[in-house]
């Protein structure tokens, strides 16, 4: 059995015996000890389209649980996100003088059947 399907059937059990929130996500952990909030996120969700799982109450409750546990690693990672600001390199710059000229630059193109090489403007 995969560790999704683990945690899967950990996150049914809990909610069926009728623990929520913090018990269950604690629940699940013990049964799951090398699980990651975004694991239990996507278990959640497999749960939730189960065609099987038809208990409304269980179903609420893994969901109220997979959206709490979505939105506290969206908002870590915003977090992570503005600490760690790295800007991308330029990749291709007109120089100077083609930006003041107006002119486009030039670029060699290979015909592939004669192959000759043509300069043509891009």
């Amino acid at each position: 059995m995969g560790e999704k399907e683990k945690i899967y059937h950990a996150l049914v059990d809990g909610a069926t015996a009728g623990l929520s929130d913090k018990a269950l996500f604690t629940y699940v952990l013990e049964k799951c000890p090398k699980t990651s909030s975004k694991r239990i996120v996507r278990a959640s969700l497999l749960a939730l389209s189960d065609p099987d799982l038809r208990d409304a109450n269980v179903l609420n409750t893994i969901y109220a649980l997979a959206i709490k546990h979505r939105l506290d690693a969206t908002l870590s990672d915003e977090a992570d996100d503005e600490e760690d600001v790295t800007v991308a390199p330029q990749i291709a710059t007109r120089s100077d003088e083609e930006a003041k000229s107006g002119k486009r630059p030039k670029s060699k193109k290979t015909d592939h059947k004669s192959g000759k090489s043509r300069v043509l403007t891009v």
